[in-house]
């Protein structure tokens, strides 16, 4: 049987990072992992784009229309959501993941998704640390998926 899997390698690759305003510490880790993850995938600086949304909830719109310019390979989502006292971190949360799978399923283009849904500030330390960095994570996603979808 044949397999096909895509590497996260990114030479040749013109990149947007999507990043969230809100929680702006956080964040701002997780554009560093990114950013250092495109750089050693063989992603040149001039080809990586960062693009500043309010929010989240903001992240789909940008990437729809960065993903529509047909001028990338990939696009890297990356927010945290953390949880208050109302039913906003659910809607929140939902609509960037939902946004995001739709311009996944619409687009030429691999999506990385690097929202964080977390309780407390501490939890997303956790996610954008030394040991483990979300924004890391969805950056090699989405090279993957780019490359994936050369050959499929």
């Amino acid at each position: 049987m044949r397999e096909l899997r895509g590497k996260p390698q990114g030479t040749g690759f013109r990149v947007a990072i999507v990043a969230a305003r809100y929680n702006e510490m956080l964040v701002r880790q997780m554009i560093d992992g990114a950013h250092d993850v495109l750089i050693d995938a063989g992603v040149k600086e001039e080809d990586i784009v960062l693009v500043r949304v309010p929010g989240a909830f903001e992240l789909p719109a940008a990437a729809k229309r960065l993903a529509e310019t047909g001028q990338l390979n990939a696009i890297v989502a990356l927010g945290v959501v953390l949880r208050g006292e109302t039913y906003h971190f659910e809607v929140v949360a939902q609509a960037a993941a939902q946004g995001m799978q739709h311009v996944a399923l619409g687009a030429k283009v691999g999506v990385g998704f690097g929202v964080l849904t977390v309780d407390t500030v501490e939890q997303g330390l956790a996610r954008v640390g030394l040991k483990e960095n979300k924004g890391e994570e969805a950056a090699r996603t989405a090279l993957e998926m780019a490359r994936l979808l050369t050959v499929i």
